[in-house]
């Protein structure tokens, strides 16, 4: 049998990040007031720091037909590809909250936005570093997206 180990850092407050961190997760919190969440009431919100300092943001778009919503990760992601073509994505921190209840652990990202990010890092052609956090509580930091999706779909099957 093989095994695969996912490793993660958790930090117990937002200001245990350092200041890069902490100002992309506050970007990302900020992001949330903008989500258009009207059917489900929960909130995303991404913030993507680029390798040439700039930072982009987005949110989610629902929708009454639900499979025309749009992930804060895609919203993020179109941003960037357009207003930014060709430049690179050192990390980015996803936010969540939710009308419903206190969310008080990180949300990992749907497995659609877990393709489309791990895509990007090949792109890339280096690692994204990830950034979650839900509402409070505990934040997660994964070094690159394959440790979320170790086993992505790849052009080499293609």
């Amino acid at each position: 049998m093989k095994r695969h180990e996912i490793q993660y850092r958790e930090y117990p407050h937002h200001q245990d990040l350092n200041g890069e961190d902490g100002i992309l997760l506050t970007k990302a919190k900020e992001a949330l007031s903008r989500s258009y969440a009207p059917y489900s009431k929960f909130q995303v919100g991404a913030a993507a720091l680029l390798a040439n300092g700039q930072i982009v943001t987005g949110f989610n778009i629902e929708n009454a037909a639900y499979p025309v919503c749009l992930c804060a990760e895609q919203t993020t992601m179109s941003a960037i590809r357009t207003q930014h073509p060709g430049v690179g994505i050192e990390a980015i921190a996803i936010s969540v909250k939710s009308a419903h209840h206190l969310v008080d652990q990180p949300a990992t990202p749907c497995g659609k936005c877990r393709q489309l990010l791990s895509e990007q890092e090949r792109v890339n052609q280096k690692h994204i570093r990830l950034i979650l956090q839900g509402e409070e509580g505990p934040i997660w930091i994964f070094e690159s997206v394959n440790d979320l999706l170790p086993f992505s779909f790849t052009s080499e099957f293609l």
